[in-house]
C-alpha cells in the first residue's frame, strides 16, 4: 500500500513508515494511494463469514504484500477478539454496539489492530518507540490498553482536564508501566495541537521515534472500516437500503466508513452526527468551513472543534462539496436533546444507550423523518459504553445501570497524571527531561 499526504500528493510514503510517522513532513495526512474494491466474491459469501473472517480478509486484500498472509492473519485474529452485534430496537434501526472490547468502547478496534502492527514492524528495533496521542475521551482508554506492557513501546496521552469522565479519566491514568498520562489545563484541541507540533518538531524527532495512535494515523482507520461491513452482514437479509449514522468528533470513524464504500460496501447513505461541535454539519450545509474552539457537552469524545480528517474527507470527494452533500447528511443536537433521547429510547426500548449513541439516534431519526420514501434501515453507531458515562446515565434515567468489572474496579484505582499547560513548549520541555 502506497499512501500520499493530502497537502502534497507527489509526496508518498509505503505502510510502514508511515504509520509510524503519524503525519507527513508536511502536516497533511496520509492517505491511500489507491482503495481497491473488494471481488465480488466476498459480498457473495458475506453471510457465511465470521467478523474475524471479514477482517481477516479486507486485511489481506489491503495489506498482502506489506506482511506475510499467514502473519497478517494471527495477527487479525489476536488483536480482534471480542464481537460487533447490531442490537434491533425495531425494524427501522439498530444500534452497532461497538463496546465489547477492552476499554468498552469504538476505538478498541482500531487501537489493538494498530498495536499488533506496530509491534510487528518494531521487531529488531533498538530505539523505543513513543506513542503520542490527544484524547477527548475514549481514543485515551483504548491506546493504553491496547499497547500496555507492548514491549519497545511507550505510550504518552494528552487529555483535557476536568473534560472526560471520572471512569475514562482511571482508564488513562491508574494502568503505569509504559503508559504515562499527561493533563492539560484546556481543551482537546490544545491537546491535539500539541501533538502535531511534536511530529513537526526537528529536535524531538531526531531525538525520539515519535508515532500517532489518534485518528489522524491511518492504520487506526482500516480496521474501523470492518465493522461496517460486520453491520450491513447482519442486516442485509432485510434486503432494503442502509444508512450509517456515526457519532463524529474527529471524523476518523466517519472517514472510516467512506473507505468500506470505495472498497464496495453498498451504503445507502452516511449521516454526521454532532453534538454543539457542529463545524462539519455547518460545512455540508452551507459549503462553508469554519473550525471553532471546541465547546464542552455532555456527549465529552466529540467535543472537537478542529476535527483532523475533515481533510481526508475532502480528500476523498476532491474538496467537491456538492457530492460530499449529497453522499452525507449532517445534524447537530444539544445536550437537551441528547438527554431527552436517552430517556426516549429507555422508554420505548428498555435500551440504554450513552450520549454519543443518543447523538447519533437522534440524527437517524431526522433524517428519516426526511426519507421515508426509501425505506431504509439505520445502524447507529453505539461508541462506548454506557457505564462509562456512570453519572450522567444514571441521572439522567433516574436509575443505577450494571458497570462491567473490568471498569468497575478502577473506581478505586489511583489516578497518576502529570498535570501541565497546553503549551507545546512545556510538552517538549517534559518530554526532553524525562529522556535525561
Amino acid at each position: 500500500m502506497q499512501l500520499y499526504s493530502t497537502n502534497n500528493k507527489a509526496l508518498r510514503s509505503d505502510f510502514r513508515t508511515a504509520i509510524f510517522k503519524g503525519l507527513p513532513d508536511d502536516n497533511g495526512l496520509y492517505m491511500p494511494l489507491h482503495i481497491p474494491e473488494l471481488p465480488d466474491s466476498f459480498f457473495k459469501n458475506l453471510p457465511d463469514l465470521s467478523f474475524q473472517d471479514i477482517a481477516e480478509q479486507v486485511s489481506l486484500h489491503l495489506l498482502a504484500d506489506i506482511i506475510p498472509a499467514n502473519e497478517l492473519k494471527t495477527l487479525v485474529r489476536n488483536a480482534l477478539d471480542f464481537p460487533a452485534p447490531v442490537h434491533q430496537l425495531d425494524e427501522h434501526t439498530g444500534i452497532l454496539e461497538l463496546f465489547h472490547g477492552p476499554s468498552l468502547a469504538f476505538k478498541d478496534f482500531g487501537a489493538r489492530y494498530m498495536a499488533a502492527l506496530m509491534s510487528y514492524f518494531n521487531k529488531g528495533e533498538s530505539k523505543p518507540l513513543t506513542i503520542l496521542v490527544a484524547t477527548s475521551g475514549d481514543t485515551g482508554g483504548a491506546v493504553a490498553a491496547g499497547f500496555y506492557k507492548v514491549p519497545g513501546i511507550e505510550v504518552i496521552i494528552l487529555y483535557p482536564s476536568e473534560k472526560v469522565s471520572d471512569l475514562q479519566e482511571k482508564q488513562l491514568t491508574t494502568l503505569g508501566h509504559n503508559v504515562s498520562a499527561l493533563e492539560i489545563d484546556g481543551s482537546f484541541d490544545d491537546c491535539q495541537a500539541m501533538v502535531k507540533k511534536a511530529f513537526l518538531d526537528t529536535e524531538l524527532t531526531q531525538t525520539f521515534r515519535l508515532s500517532s495512535a489518534n485518528s489522524i494515523n491511518i492504520s487506526r482507520l482500516i480496521p474501523q472500516s470492518f465493522y461496517y461491513f460486520e453491520a450491513w452482514k447482519q442486516v442485509m437479509h432485510l434486503n432494503r437500503p442502509v444508512v450509517f449514522s456515526v457519532p463524529s468528533g474527529n471524523f476518523g470513524n466517519l472517514t472510516a466508513g467512506l473507505f468500506a464504500k470505495r472498497m464496495g460496501l453498498p451504503v445507502h447513505h452516511f449521516i454526521a452526527a454532532t453534538n454543539s461541535n457542529d463545524v462539519v454539519p455547518a460545512y455540508l450545509a452551507s459549503g462553508a468551513y469554519h473550525p471553532q474552539p471546541s465547546v464542552r457537552t455532555l456527549s465529552n469524545a466529540m467535543d472537537v472543534g478542529a476535527p483532523s480528517n475533515f481533510v481526508r474527507m475532502l480528500d476523498l470527494y476532491g474538496s467537491t462539496w456538492n457530492i460530499m452533500k449529497a453522499e452525507i447528511s449532517g445534524y447537530a443536537f444539544n445536550d437537551e436533546q441528547t438527554k431527552a433521547a436517552m430517556q426516549d429510547v429507555y422508554r420505548r426500548f428498555e435500551y440504554i444507550i450513552d450520549p454519543h449513541a443518543a447523538v447519533g439516534y437522534l440524527a437517524w431519526k431526522a433524517w428519516q423523518a426526511t426519507h421515508q420514501d426509501t425505506n431504509a434501515i439505520g445502524v447507529v453507531l453505539g461508541t462506548a459504553h454506557p457505564a462509562k458515562f456512570l453519572d450522567d446515565v444514571e441521572s439522567i434515567l433516574e436509575r443505577s445501570i450494571e458497570v462491567p468489572e473490568r471498569l468497575a474496579r478502577l473506581k478505586h484505582e489511583n489516578k497518576v497524571s502529570h498535570k501541565m499547560p497546553p503549551s507545546f513548549e512545556a510538552l517538549k520541555e517534559w518530554l526532553k527531561n524525562r529522556s535525561v
